[in-house]
């Protein structure tokens, strides 16, 4: 809204973007290389939540659906996530594994893009990291079954302080709806705004042969 109250103009916003370029000479051999050197930057820039990344699923009769979590692990393998495999998330990823993922890092004017597959994680990785979860994320997952429609807050509230009583003073076990994801990039662009929307995308495409390159225009 603008001052006076009325919608502001969408059309007429716009930024010309000039915090800097990317060029072929500066990509990394792979692209999880080259994306822990743009999270590093994240991280020095002070960014609110830099491992925050939209996850986009799609229904087996492909129904798009787009949310943010947090990005708990990346490694040669992939990017991981953890979620309840119960949620719209776990039940579309189990069903149809092709996924993407954006990572929107608007204050450095840049966003990487990631398409992949999701495999679920083992249980043992699921474990390792839910035991290192704070206590009351560890209940939350108990209390709250993702996605599920509920009567309203007073019934998570609920919900919550009857786990906690049913857990007071012993260890919080690893619900079995909940889990995890490694998605495993099959092409990875990363995008840095440039004036005039002349904007840098370069792309590492996944072949028989390794990981090949491309330009693509804005």
């Amino acid at each position: 809204m603008t001052s006076d109250g009325s919608v502001d103009d969408l059309a007429s916003r716009r930024e010309d973007y000039a915090r800097g370029g990317l060029a072929e000479a500066d990509l990394a051999a792979d692209p999880i290389t080259m994306f822990e050197r743009w999270y590093a930057d994240a991280v020095a820039a002070r960014l609110h939540e830099p491992n925050a990344v939209a996850v986009a699923t799609a229904s087996p009769d492909g129904a798009p659906s787009v949310r943010f979590v947090l990005l708990k692990g990346v490694g040669p393998d992939g990017f991981v996530f953890y979620t309840n495999l119960l949620s719209r998330k776990g039940k579309e990823l189990l069903a149809n594994p092709r996924c993407a993922l954006l990572f929107p890092w608007h204050p450095l004017e840049r966003q990487v893009r990631v398409e992949g597959h999701a495999t679920e994680l083992s249980r043992t990785e699921v474990a390792d990291y839910f035991t290192a979860r704070p206590r009351g994320s560890q209940l939350g997952a108990w209390a709250s079954h993702q996605s599920a429609v509920v009567d309203g807050r007073e019934e998570l509230d609920r919900a919550y302080a009857d786990v906690a009583a049913r857990f007071e003073g012993a260890e919080v076990p690893v619900p079995d709806e909940w889990g995890g994801f490694r998605v495993r990039p099959e092409r990875v662009e990363f995008w840095q705004g440039r004036t005039s929307r002349m904007h840098d995308r370069l792309v590492y495409r996944r072949t028989d042969g390794g990981w090949i390159t491309e330009r693509l225009a804005p």
